[in-house]
């Protein structure tokens, strides 16, 4: 799997998602590495991906509560456990659940598999509240999709801390997932 530089020289096989996310990178000033690969919707299919990135593929979680009316976006560490019970207590939600793929393309821009935190880019809106588990933030570098998952990124986690989700207008609540029940 070849690492590249930046955005793709040829990007008449991208997607329209993609590309948006790769001029909001370029107009921030942001550099990352790529790599591109086949369909990777599960971490178990990241696998390939982390080695030639050298970093950790972040799990990008889209959940809402009963009754839709909350969604967020939880960022973790892709090796951690998701126990909904623990991260409910945190944010006093109660009842949360995996929103639906129809609403992943609606309020974030993407297709089921292809969650990330660029997503963000197409949530005008700001209705969705986004939470990141303090251990990813230790991490120097987090990858990502740009909202599409046949690439991954490797972005700097400070550069997605300080100029991405400023840019973006969305400030994270941290929590502390242990992933244990």
């Amino acid at each position: 799997m070849e690492v590249y530089h930046g955005r793709p020289q040829d990007d008449s096989q991208r997607t329209e998602a993609e590309l948006k996310t790769y001029d909001f990178l370029d107009k921030l000033g942001i550099k990352y590495d790529r790599v591109d690969h086949e369909h990777a919707e599960t971490m178990e299919a990241c696998a390939d991906i982390e080695k030639a990135l050298e970093t950790e593929v972040c799990k990008n979680l889209f959940l809402c509560n009963r009754q839709k009316t909350v969604y967020y976006l939880l960022l973790m560490p892709g090796s951690k456990p998701f126990k909904t019970k623990e991260l409910s207590s945190q944010i006093n939600a109660a009842r949360l659940s995996f929103a639906s793929g129809e609403d992943m393309e609606k309020i974030l821009g993407v297709t089921p598999g292809s969650v990330t935190v660029l997503g963000l880019i197409n949530d005008s809106a700001r209705s969705v509240q986004l939470l990141i588990d303090k251990d990813l933030t230790k991490q120097e570098y987090i990858g990502c999709h740009p909202c599409m998952n046949t690439s991954t990124l490797k972005i700097k986690t400070d550069d997605i801390l300080k100029k991405i989700l400023p840019a973006l207008k969305h400030r994270p609540t941290y929590v502390r997932l242990t992933g244990k029940d």
